[in-house]
């Protein structure tokens, strides 16, 4: 996983259309005023190999069982617990926000091979499509 707790850290991602779905990030929840981690929350791309426990351990996120009840994804009563979930054309994209003071977590989870299969195909279930991203820089 590819932790990103700094807008500049997004040149270290390698596909260009995640890159730039990441920068867009950026600018939006900074809307103009410099990055604080404390305040703007952080992002994280989930590369090959990665496991769903290990996300869950570094976010604090359940992303593949409940919150409240621990059902599991794949039980008929799993209801997933972040806030949205888009998909767009390379990858999905799942925020939490873990604080009323609306401290983000947003994972970016490409369509690729080697990305656990339970995470893409509950992504696939729940997503709902993205908007565009903005041509504006």
């Amino acid at each position: 996983m590819l932790v990103l707790r700094d807008p500049t850290w997004s040149s270290r991602i390698a596909h260009s259309g995640i890159r730039r779905l990441v920068n867009q990030r950026f600018t939006e929840i900074c809307a103009g005023e410099a990055y604080t981690y404390g305040q703007h929350g952080y992002m994280l791309l989930v590369e090959s190999g990665d496991q769903v426990d290990t996300l869950e351990q570094e976010t604090g996120c359940p992303i593949l069982h409940n919150l409240f009840d621990d059902t599991r994804y794949g039980n008929p009563e799993f209801s997933p617990s972040f806030e949205t979930l888009e998909e767009h054309d390379d990858c999905y994209e799942m925020l939490f926000i873990t604080n009323d003071d609306g401290f983000g977590i947003t994972l970016f989870i490409p369509k690729a091979e080697g990305i656990e299969g339970s995470l893409l195909a509950m992504c696939a279930e729940f997503a709902v499509p993205a908007a565009p991203l903005s041509t504006t820089p």
